[in-house]
């Protein structure tokens, strides 16, 4: 009985490191690490710094298409059977413009694909694809601005401020307004903007990506958005989406020209 004892005894232990410890490894040694992240390309906005006139804080005023560079996702904690991870999802595929008119940001609208977003894992998009997001049903995300943002003295190229922004965000149906820091950075070409946006998975009527006892988040994530606004040519809106009609996509629209051939009329 004793030995039985025993080996029951260091059974129960095995299986508690290998419950304990098969999660850690798989995070820390297989998955890796998550993406770092978005912030502000600090090597593209040093290139434009050097090869503008830093001295120039005028001519900002204009309309700004969203550029490539842009990139758009979620990042959310995830906790599988005790050990802490971070989920995170990003698609380039984001459009939209914003006008600047007598130092402020007058009107902005931004629109994600959301059928694009992409992980690290095949299983977690599947699930972000149906039961949380329903991508089919709902393609895409848009955040229109509802005040204008003041943006004051206009910083020099190379230079960052920080403000804060006011929209209404419609993701899975549901719209609702959000206010949150935007910190931008002014280059010779454009305007670089990161914007962190603060999500409660029920406000917007979201499945809580939990997966029963084995991975379960918090309620709660960040949407995270950094875009490259330029005066030229913006990323074309995504076929589908059902928001072709935002502004902002991707330079003028070029109709093929139709040929009708000739009618000839017999002579009888």
């Amino acid at each position: 009985m004793r030995k039985w004892w025993r080996w029951l005894v260091g059974a129960a232990l095995i299986v508690l490191v290998l419950a304990l410890g098969a999660p850690y490894v798989y995070i820390h040694f297989i998955e890796g690490p998550s993406p770092s992240k978005l912030t502000l390309p600090s090597t593209r906005s040093k290139a434009s710094a050097a090869s503008g006139n830093t001295s120039d804080v005028t001519g900002v005023g204009g309309t700004y298409l969203v550029g490539s560079g842009s990139e758009a996702g979620y990042r959310v904690t995830e906790v599988l059977l005790g050990q802490n991870a971070t989920a995170v999802g990003r698609t380039t595929k984001i459009w939209g413009s914003v006008t600047i008119s007598g130092g402020s940001v007058t009107t902005g609208t931004f629109t994600v694909d959301m059928a694009s977003v992409e992980s690290d894992q095949s299983a977690r998009n599947a699930q972000f694809d149906s039961r949380i997001m329903d991508v089919t049903k709902y393609p895409a995300a848009t955040l229109k601005l509802t005040a204008p943002i003041a943006l004051g003295t206009v910083p020099s190229v190379g230079s960052k401020a920080t403000y804060t922004a006011t929209g209404d965000l419609t993701m899975h149906g549901v719209t609702r307004n959000v206010t949150f820091p935007l910190t931008a950075e002014r280059t010779a070409d454009g305007i670089e903007a990161l914007a962190d946006v603060p999500i409660v998975f029920a406000d917007w009527g979201i499945a809580n990506p939990s997966i029963g006892g084995f991975v379960t988040t918090d309620s709660s994530g960040t949407l995270e958005v950094l875009v490259n606004l330029t005066k030229g040519a913006g990323n074309p809106a995504a076929s589908g989406s059902g928001s072709s009609s935002v502004a902002g996509g991707g330079g003028p629209v070029t109709v093929p020209k139709t040929t009708v051939p000739k009618i000839t009329i017999p002579a009888s």
